[in-house]
């Protein structure tokens, strides 16, 4: 193959790809957004404040259920589950899941005439975080089986008979599985190559599918599949012949959840567990996602929440050079970074809930800049926390119990945290699918203008088109609400953050719009630029969250959560404005073509002098043989 067929090969595979994700977005707006308009520098503080609360959103009885539900679970969790034995054991044992069923902790979200609980997402988040503060591997599944698996999409796209007849179950804690991901194919779903094909009352079903997280024990799974050229969405038994869970997958953390690669030969599914129509089963996938991702930043938070706990007591025991070790600048900053964090990403987690409780906003973009900025953030905390602990921090909790210390397991959260930066779309893949949203006003206007292979004419439509949109936009751009200083007064002593969200608002829209201005069809590819973007825009949405949680904290607890909030938004301020720099002035191209240079080979000289410890075999491959590993929760 030349390198012009390569080429030509390789913008086909992309556009074809490009044209699948088009299709299974969801293109209308037919609800405000926050996000939406914080991007296009429409600072909607009325969307998000008075934040969505009590009556407004949870009716008082699901209210009291849902605080009774969350009582319930921590006297549970401190009383039979034991993270430790978790950790070393890698597996959850079958007692404390049955008796997660028998609290209800599986049908969290369920509507209650199905055998749910019904709660709120709020509490759903709540108990998550409780859960995620104790025992990851735990929290992870029981939200694998609630966001992504059966329970979510049958509750958007389900049918009436598909909900009586599965969710039940589901509640009672039949564990559920969502299959999507295969040994080729990550965020390329174009790629698909399981395939689900028509024969008679049945589809028949075969290919394999990797990392099905609670695959190994799952009752139930959410299976994804090609249709002729479409992807349909399947729910499938989880004992039916000729399913196979060939192994369970280890990691490097969360060693307690049983992840599996499934295999299906000619597996016969009746063609009324059909979710939705087929050829929606990609847009099944990414609505249940905008709900679905809640889990994460409920879960982050609750990890960020522990380390403050762990750093406030040992900065307070371990003493060095006369002085608490939490009392010298170089620790006391990363305390700072903790603690502020840790308001802000519990204040993202409950902000994002209560907006997918209220239902009046579409929560798209919200959902997925709550996952992204919680894993990152959440991450980093706990590599702080470790730092702060040094040699202990780097210990595990059962070497430090054998000779005689408190057992702290952080770098097991460390460790246990750095999947959520993979889990349900990479950072990266984020940041593509946030920006693709973000700039879908720009794009509805001006799409044409700035895609590459549009022709002339449609190019000089698009530049009338465009003109018009621009010429109404762009002088909204100029000032605003944050240019006055008695501008959201009622904020205290963080109105000023506000203030400054408000005009970086402004500015991010107007250097989108000159990002677009200046490499028009080429942006798309521009990944890094369009990041920072997105993370500018992350930052203002954290920055609001937690402004509106320390502004309704205040009426019991005064001050406190105003100097948390105060300082967490210097921090991010300084956070903004080091990547507004770096828009413009950054080593991106230099990386680009170095990065080119290293793929083709032309510095295999810097990998001399090493030995290469991993083990022969191809980069992707399926495995061979063997028995079925699947299990049944007894």
């Amino acid at each position: 193959m030349t390198e012009q067929t390569k080429t030509e090969h390789t913008r086909t595979e992309y556009a074809e790809s490009r044209e699948v994700g088009e299709q299974a977005r969801e293109k209308e707006w037919t609800r405000p957004s926050f996000a939406k308009q914080l991007f296009l520098g429409d600072f909607r503080l009325d969307l998000v404040h008075p934040a969505p609360t009590g009556s407004d959103t949870v009716a008082e009885e699901a209210s009291k259920r849902g605080e009774e539900f969350v009582r319930s679970l921590r006297r549970y969790l401190d009383a039979h589950v034991d993270p430790a034995l978790v950790e070393r054991t890698a597996q959850i044992p079958d007692e404390v899941v049955k008796g997660l069923a028998g609290l209800g902790a599986f049908g969290i979200t369920i509507k209650q005439e199905y055998g749910g609980l019904g709660l709120p997402y709020l509490y759903y988040c709540r108990a998550l975080m409780l859960v995620g503060s104790y025992c990851p591997a735990l929290a992870t599944l029981l939200s694998a089986h609630q966001s992504i698996g059966v329970p979510q999409p049958l509750k958007l796209f389900g049918t009436e008979e598909q909900k009586r007849e599965f969710l039940p179950r589901c509640a009672a804690g039949e564990i559920s599985a969502f299959l999507l991901t295969e040994p080729d194919v990550g965020s390329d779903p174009a790629r698909l190559a399981t395939t689900a094909v028509r024969d008679g009352d049945d589809y028949v079903l075969d290919g394999v599918k990797l990392w099905t997280t609670n695959g190994v024990i799952a009752d139930l799974l959410v299976v994804m599949a090609r249709t002729g050229k479409k992807i349909s969405a399947f729910v499938v038994e989880g004992d039916t012949p000729g399913i196979k869970v060939s192994r369970r997958n280890t990691f490097m953390g969360l060693r307690g959840i049983e992840n599996g690669v499934t295999e299906f030969t000619q597996v016969r599914v009746p063609a009324r567990n059909l979710i939705g129509k087929e050829g929606e089963g990609l847009r099944i996938a990414l609505t249940t996602l905008n709900t679905g991702r809640l889990s994460l930043p409920a879960t982050c938070a609750g990890n960020a929440k522990w380390a403050v706990k762990i750093a406030r007591e040992w900065g307070n025991e371990r003493v060095q050079w006369g002085r608490e070790v939490g009392r010298h600048e170089a620790v006391a900053t990363k305390i700072a970074f903790i603690a502020a964090t840790a308001y802000a990403l519990e204040a993202v987690s409950e902000l994002t809930g209560r907006l997918a409780d209220d239902q009046r906003n579409d929560i798209r973009i919200e959902a997925a800049l709550a996952k992204l900025y919680s894993s990152e953030l959440s991450y980093e905390v706990l590599d702080e926390l470790v730092q702060i602990r040094g040699g202990r921090g780097y210990e595990t909790a059962e070497s430090l119990v054998a000779r005689g210390e408190r057992g702290v397991p952080a770098e097991q959260m460390l460790r246990d945290s750095r999947i959520n930066r993979i889990f349900e779309g990479s950072s990266e893949i984020m940041r593509l699918a946030i920006t693709r949203e973000a700039v879908d006003a720009h794009l509805s206007a001006a799409g044409e203008l700035i895609n590459p292979e549009a022709d002339r004419h449609e190019r000089a439509q698009a530049l009338r088109r465009a003109g018009r949109f621009y010429a109404k936009w762009l002088p909204t751009l100029v000032a605003g609400t944050g240019n006055l200083p008695t501008a959201y007064a009622e904020f205290g002593p963080l109105a000023a953050h506000l203030r400054f969200a408000e005009r970086t608002s402004r500015k991010l829209a107007r250097s989108t719009f000159y990002g677009m201005s200046r490499w028009q069809g080429r942006l798309e590819h521009k990944q890094s630029f369009l990041g920072r973007i997105v993370d500018i825009g992350a930052e203002l949405y954290a920055m609001t969250a937690v402004c509106l949680k320390a502004e309704e904290d205040s009426r019991d607890l005064g001050r406190r959560p105003y100097e948390l909030a105060d300082t967490f938004c210097h921090q991010a301020r300084h956070r903004v404005e080091a990547m507004f720099a770096r828009l413009w002035d950054n080593s991106d191209n230099q990386d680009v073509r170095l990065a080119g240079y290293v793929l083709e080979g032309r510095y295999t000289f810097l990998e001399e002098g090493i030995l290469d410890p991993s083990i022969e075999g191809p980069w992707i491959g399926t495995p061979e043989g063997g028995e079925s590993v699947r299990r049944k929760i007894l």
